[in-house]
């Protein structure tokens, strides 16, 4: 059985709050795009943890935090900074840690660079005051304005395809490589001169 409609008292102290109206829309309109972003969001809840914690890859086992405290951390992450962004700016965007970003510190950071997991979580805390510096001087939108739309595409798209790699090997649909080049042969046919 459906849920009873609010009563409008209700709708309107939501109403109230968030100029739902204004902007064209309907309280269950916005409650329908909330669940349908959570659940296209919802991935990150493992995959974060998955990559940050080197999961299923045997030789940086250890090198990062815990499956555990990353998964926590990640969920403790985006709902306080989507509720900030729905309760503060009263906009109605979703935020979550970067996908791009976790993979430079996993794979740049602490295996290639030989960073321990918590000196490249400050790298990061460096980095977000360095952005917030250049958002307060204006020079970041000066930035995203520069770079072209289609390389904004190609970004996005190279993200969704090292995640999809990421998906596909830990689905034991592709197999990671242990690093050594192997030589191929072209076998030798007899020469046969005419």
């Amino acid at each position: 059985m459906p849920p009873a409609p609010a009563s409008s008292s209700e709708v309107s102290a939501i109403e109230r709050f968030f100029p739902v109206r204004e902007r064209g829309s309907t309280v269950r309109t916005e409650v329908w795009a909330g669940i349908t972003t959570f659940m296209v969001m919802a991935y990150i809840i493992f995959v974060n943890p998955a990559i940050l914690s080197f999961a299923g890859i045997d030789a940086l086992e250890g090198a990062g935090p815990a499956f555990d405290q990353v998964l926590v951390a990640t969920c403790q992450a985006a709902g306080t900074m989507t509720l900030a962004m729905g309760l503060l700016a009263i906009r109605p965007f979703a935020l979550a840690p970067g996908m791009g970003l976790n993979a430079v510190v996993a794979f740049e950071l602490i295996a290639t660079m030989g960073l321990t997991w918590q000196q490249a979580v400050g790298v990061i805390v460096l980095e977000g005051l360095l952005i917030g510096l250049l958002v307060l001087i204006g020079l970041r939108e000066a930035v995203m304005h520069a770079i072209p739309l289609s390389l904004k595409h190609a970004i996005g798209a190279g993200i969704g395809f090292f995640l999809l790699f990421i998906g596909l090997i830990n689905g034991k649909l592709v197999r990671v490589s242990d690093g050594k080049r192997r030589r191929h042969t072209i076998p030798r046919t007899a020469n046969i001169s005419s």
